[in-house]
């Protein structure tokens, strides 16, 4: 999927869509998105190093996962954040990487959505984490 057809799923838009392009191929989620260095979230952490902040990959590692719930996301649903356990960050991701997400749901019960995944660069392991949400009304 490109950025429209991810903007028909996810209720994001600019700044917050953080997903070029994403797939659903058996069960799972592969999300790109290439981190440019203008990103709003790079300006201030840190200024000289630019890194990533943890939060924002675990969002761009939500928004993937969403794409596995889109037949629950109707019209006014948004998918937010219930919980996020085990979250691991290894290695940082900076401006100029891309970021590749693999995520799937482990189990389900309407309206709360269970997911593990993992973000890497060039296949280097950079976050891995478990992570809930819940369908909402707008």
């Amino acid at each position: 999927m490109n950025k429209e057809e991810i903007m028909a799923i996810l209720p994001h838009r600019e700044d917050m869509l953080l997903l070029d392009e994403v797939a659903a191929e058996n069960g799972e989620a592969l999300g790109r998105y290439h981190v440019r260095g203008d990103e709003f979230f790079l300006r201030g952490h840190f200024p000289g190093n630019p890194i990533v902040p943890g939060v924002i990959l675990c969002e761009i590692l939500a928004q993937s996962a969403c794409v596995l719930m889109k037949d629950a996301m109707g019209s006014g649903k948004l998918p937010v954040y219930t919980g996020l356990n085990n979250v691991k960050f290894r290695s940082p991701v900076r401006p100029g990487d891309t970021i590749e997400t693999r995520c799937h749901i482990k189990r389900a019960k309407h309206p709360f959505y269970f997911a593990e995944g993992t973000v890497t660069v060039d296949g280097r392991l950079c976050v891995s984490a478990e992570f809930s949400f819940a369908i909402t009304g707008a």
